[in-house]
């Protein structure tokens, strides 16, 4: 494969969806990667109120911090996201790339950059959080992560990911201060921010992608064995 490729990006406007298949063709984003060879940049949003929640954590610990509903478990890890004002993105970045390769906190750190380069075009400052401040663990907006972007000490975006070998997918959600910011033109200081170097091609989800979809949301994030595993 040429790495030349993977300075051109797929970029997908997916819309709204509920929770269980945004999860699932987030996943599926990331399992197609050997046959998309590109990084995609996925942004999405909620067809109604929901909670995502990590992979690793606890469904009686989780139901017991929000009243979102539906709760489901996100292919990555985590903690809990409101979705119910949040700006979310999906990136994958196949195996080979220089983002596969990096140390998680590395690339959590660069996603982050990213977002605070976009907001700056827009004409609002932002910081990378130095340090963590968890006032109540399990909970993705409430005190901060390392590299979490801090807007006057409020965190307002997070992130979540999961390296296999293939690829790699950071799931993110922003909660934009409250400032009169549009969403569009978030997205679009999203992608003229990645560089000069970079190439962008519209994309839309084709059949085996949202094929592949259905079948993890009907199999796995819409059933209760799933989302309530632990």
């Amino acid at each position: 494969m040429s790495f030349s490729k993977f300075n051109e990006w797929l970029l997908l406007h997916s819309g709204p969806g509920n929770a269980a298949f945004n999860m699932a063709l987030d996943e599926a984003l990331l399992e197609a990667l050997p046959r998309l060879g590109q990084p995609v940049l996925r942004f999405y949003g909620w067809t109604e109120p929901a909670a995502t929640f990590g992979y690793f954590q606890k469904f009686a610990e989780v139901e017991r911090t929000t009243l979102l509903r539906p709760l489901v478990r996100r292919p990555t890890g985590g903690g809990v996201v409101p979705h119910d004002a949040d700006w979310t993105y999906c990136l994958v970045f196949p195996a080979g790339h220089e983002w596969h390769s990096l140390r998680a906190e590395e690339s959590y750190r660069r996603a982050h950059a990213w977002i605070q380069s976009a907001f700056a075009t827009l004409g609002t400052e932002s910081e990378l959080a130095t340090s963590c401040k968890k006032t109540a663990p399990g909970q993705c907006f409430v005190g901060h992560e390392k590299f979490d972007l801090l807007w006057h000490g409020l965190k307002i975006a997070g992130a979540a990911q999961r390296r296999n070998r293939l690829g790699l997918l950071i799931q993110g959600s922003v909660r934009p201060p409250p400032l009169p910011l549009a969403r569009a033109d978030w997205e679009r200081a999203m992608i003229a921010t990645m560089g000069s170097t970079s190439t962008w091609t519209e994309f839309n989800a084709d059949g085996p992608l949202l094929d592949r979809a259905a079948e993890l949301v009907a199999q796995k994030y819409s059933q209760r064995t799933y989302n309530q595993k632990r």
